[in-house]
Formats: structure tokens, sequence, C-alpha cells
């Protein structure tokens, strides 16, 4: 743990000095965040290859764990595509379209956010639909994944309650090292640009901290992200994400 403090201080001292340096850089806005309420973060550092952000901590609303434990690396990474089928059921609004009794999870939480919830109040569409994956294993076999939504800020100080979807505060660690790619998220791409991101954190310092994590036998937490709907095909915007302190 304290070499894990020292890393963080470290990077705000180097997120000091390059503040100049990166005002008016990093990853443009996602489209999609002109009209839809987006999770705010502070860009720390901007490489050519992926940037340092700092989210503050924030409501979001969480689906029950779907477990990949004894399936094939191919098949936990498929089950991600789940998501892209949520986001189907919020833009164009037809639950009943998905018939698929692996999507039961994450129907409950569009039922939470259509009105299903303590305060019956229906919420606006957010971005970007956020997958926490809980590996067991470096190359990510076996792991769980949690699907977020980001709360509306209307909502952010009392969150609607539910049996079905439990409100969560994010994130877990302070800073996100993230890359960001096009196209559609697949049980291919996510892992390829995971790889992409480790390898592009090292030599940099910021890949101590990994390094130090998974040399105890604990591994970090990964994320993806997505901003669009399936309906979209061109300027597409997915993330990968990798959390420290």
């Amino acid at each position: 743990m304290g070499q894990m403090k020292k890393f963080g201080f470290v990077l705000l001292v180097l997120s000091a000095s390059v503040v100049e340096q990166i005002e008016g850089k990093g990853y443009e806005k996602p489209l999609n965040c002109g009209h839809l309420e987006c999770a705010p973060y502070t860009l720390i550092h901007s490489h050519p290859e992926f940037e340092i952000r700092s989210y503050s901590k924030a409501m979001w609303v969480a689906t029950p764990p779907i477990s990949s434990i004894n399936r094939t690396h191919s098949l936990c990474v498929r089950s991600m595509k789940k998501v892209i089928y949520i986001y189907l059921l919020f833009h164009i609004n037809h639950p009943h379209s998905i018939s698929n009794s692996d999507l039961f999870s994450m129907v409950r939480l569009f039922a939470y956010i259509r009105g299903n919830n303590d305060a019956a109040v229906k919420m606006n569409m957010t971005a970007p639909v956020l997958v926490n994956i809980h590996p067991r294993t470096e190359h990510l076999q076996n792991s769980t994944y949690v699907v977020h939504f980001y709360v509306p800020q209307k909502f952010q100080r009392n969150p609607p309650l539910s049996a079905e979807a439990q409100p969560v505060e994010l994130p877990q660690h302070k800073y996100a090292a993230v890359r960001r790619f096009g196209g559609f998220m697949d049980d291919s791409n996510i892992s390829v640009q995971l790889s992409a991101l480790k390898k592009s954190l090292k030599g940099t310092g910021r890949d101590k901290s990994s390094a130090s994590i998974q040399h105890s036998g604990r591994f970090l937490l990964y994320s993806a992200a997505g901003y669009n709907s399936p309906f979209e095909h061109e300027n597409r915007v997915n993330e990968v994400m990798l959390w420290f302190d």
C-alpha cells in the first residue's frame, strides 16, 4: 500500500507539471455526450496511445454480477456483448424485443431506469455504459462482470432504490489509464485493447502499481465503456480502462 500511495503522489506531481501541455489535448468528447449526460472526469495526462483521468466519486446503478466461472476466455469476454443489447433497449424502448433469458439481469436494470424503483421515476439515458471486469487470472479467464449506468445529476444525491438494481458509488480507484478504440466491441478486441494499453504504459512509471499488484497475486480492476447504440455504425467510441490509486 505504501508503494501505491507513493506512486499516486508522483503522478500528482507529474500532473502539475504538464497542465499547460495537456490543455486542449486528450480524446475528443464523444458525439453522444452532446445530447446524453456523460460521467465527468478531469484529464491528468495525455499521450498519443492513452490518457490518464481522474473521476470524482459519483453514483451509478449496478446489475448483479455476471460470472464466467468454468467458461472459456472467448465465452467470458463474449458475455460483455450483453451490454450492447441492453443499450439497444434504452434506445428503441422495446424491452420485449430481447427474449434471451441470459439478459435477465440487464433487463432488470432497464426496468429500474424506466421506473421500477421505490420512487417510480424514469431516468434519462446516460453514457457511458460501464462494465467492470474483475479478473481472476491475467488473461481474464473466469472473470466476473458488473454493468453500470451513470445516475443522472438530478438523482445523484438520492438515487431511487430497488431490489433489482443497486446504486453504487464509483470509482473504486482514483485514477484510470484509458485507451480508446472504434467499431463494435467483441470477444477479441477488448482483450487486444487491454493488452495494448498495458504495453503502452510500460516504461512510463504508471505500470509499477500494476506490476506490484500482479506480483502479489491480486489483479487490478479493468473496465470497458461504450458510448453508442448498436444502430450507430459510424463514429463509435469505446474505451478500456485500467484503474489504480
